[in-house]
């Protein structure tokens, strides 16, 4: 049995020439480079990290290489399932975006591998396009006003936040001490666009009222910025 199935693998294994091996990574790392290009101008988070786009191009070239070994070889393929399925990646992706760009590699990867070029090619093409234009959409961030002020500004805090953002903040938390009193307001985008373009800057109005000790800014997206 086991010589019969050694036999069918190595039956359906094709052995690749040098040549057709220099053109799956010649069209990788062209399609590799194209979406290095995309990842760069359609990223809009906090924090653009060069090495994470460089991993891309390099993941591209990877799965380019593990389709040429296993090509049609059964016993190869499992056997390269079975050894990538103990590798554990904890690396954590901020951005939900990266994780389609990931996919986006080993796709390219494994077309190359296979030498399916023009596939590669077109859908490179239309995902690139894709995400060019989508790439400039923003998500729908949260923000956190937090102050934090002695009990007997309670009235006066409330009253500056009500007429800075038109009543339209909402009161998350309040937490009430003998003492002091924190408050958390959530707010929009658009209205601090609209507070700035009054020309009214939130922390002058709290830090004028007496007993303020802290006033915090909180951007909550998938990145944590403040």
């Amino acid at each position: 049995m086991k010589d019969v199935i050694a036999q069918l693998s190595q039956a359906m294994g094709n052995d690749l020439s040098a040549g057709q091996i220099c053109l799956n990574f010649a069209v990788a790392l062209i399609l590799g480079l194209v979406i290095y290009i995309s990842y760069r101008f359609s990223h809009s988070g906090a924090v653009y990290s060069a090495r994470f786009n460089v991993s891309l191009l390099m993941l591209t070239l990877i799965t380019t290489l593990i389709m040429n070994v296993i090509g049609n070889n059964i016993a190869l393929s499992l056997g390269m399932v079975g050894a990538l399925s103990i590798v554990r990646f904890r690396t954590a992706i901020k951005d939900p975006r990266d994780s389609t760009y990931i996919f986006w590699c080993i796709a390219v990867g494994i077309s190359c591998g296979v030498s399916y070029y023009l596939l590669a090619a077109i859908g490179t093409g239309i995902i690139f396009l894709v995400m060019l234009l989508l790439g400039t959409i923003r998500s729908n961030d949260r923000y956190l006003l937090i102050i934090h002020a002695a009990a007997q500004a309670t009235p006066k805090v409330e009253e500056t936040v009500l007429i800075q953002y038109e009543s339209q903040a909402l009161l998350r938390v309040k937490n009430q001490g003998p003492e002091d009193v924190e408050y958390i307001y959530e707010l929009s985008r658009e209205m601090l666009e609209r507070a700035k373009q009054r020309n009214q800057d939130i922390n002058s109005l709290l830090f004028s009222i007496p007993g303020i000790t802290h006033v915090d800014l909180v951007c909550q997206s998938e990145e944590m910025s403040r």
